[in-house]
């Protein structure tokens, strides 16, 4: 069973809302939206596999990543609506290819279910190289991920998943390394989810683009797209009150269609 939190009750007539992190993220990068929204619904965010305090498994596949989440529904009682940004995205989109039953809705957050061409590979390889022998506080590690050319923009972020005290990543990157051309991409899955859906991209991202809108509605017929303004891939966490309100206005719209 994935770690996740359970936040909130909501009224009996509408399904909680599961939330699925991206690559190298946790349940705890939604706690502030997770909260907010957890005003009118019962809210889940979980840890996905190999990530935070979930267990550590030898694969990282998405049709096993799915499994996961569908373990999780099964627990709380479905169906829900599930939102899942970048990897959770392609993870939430399986799981309605192949297991549609256990949604009642599906949002995406900036990804689309096709292979992508770049890699992660540059940020596990950092990771790896930082001694956490020689860490005694996060900016130690912060200075090893510069050395090693990650992004400023992007520390912060890897170093939510540093457990400084136990002197370890809350990541199991070998397995996230040599899973890497599985996560860029896409079960080739020829079924399809019939429920409301909605593509929500960032404005300035590159993630979904137009050209991919015919394939994406090949899968998910009933699929609406929507763009946040001022916001790139990590959408919720640039513009996450422009986010929320998004994800808010769409439930509701699907709770009283």
């Amino acid at each position: 069973m994935l770690n996740f939190n359970d936040i909130g009750t909501g009224p009996a007539n509408a399904p909680a809302l599961l939330i699925a992190h991206g690559l190298y993220g946790s349940a705890r990068n939604w706690g502030v939206i997770s909260k907010r929204l957890s005003d009118t619904r019962r809210v889940i965010t979980v840890d996905m596999r190999n990530h935070g305090d979930s267990p550590h498994l030898p694969t990282n596949s998405y049709e096993d990543m799915a499994q996961d989440l569908a373990g999780v529904i099964e627990h709380i009682g479905g169906p829900v609506d599930l939102l899942g940004h970048s990897m959770g995205g392609k993870t939430a989109m399986t799981l309605a290819l192949t297991r549609p039953e256990l949604l009642r809705s599906l949002i995406v957050a900036d990804i689309a279910p096709i292979s992508y061409t770049h890699s992660q590979l540059p940020n596990i390889l950092a990771m790896k190289s930082v001694d956490l022998t020689a860490v005694t506080r996060r900016s130690d590690a912060g200075a090893q991920l510069a050395t090693a050319g990650v992004d400023p923009a992007v520390q912060p972020f890897l170093l939510q998943s540093l457990d400084v005290k136990e002197k370890r990543w809350k990541l199991n990157l070998n397995v996230l390394e040599a899973e890497m051309p599985k996560i860029m991409s896409f079960p080739a899955l020829q079924s399809t989810f019939e429920q409301p859906t909605l593509f929500l991209s960032g404005a300035t991202s590159d993630y979904v683009k137009r050209e991919d809108r015919d394939h994406i509605k090949s899968l998910f017929p009933k699929s609406r797209f929507a763009k946040i303004p001022d916001a790139g891939h990590w959408l919720h966490a640039e513009q996450p009150r422009a986010f929320e309100a998004a994800v808010r206005t769409y439930l509701d719209a699907v709770q009283n269609a």
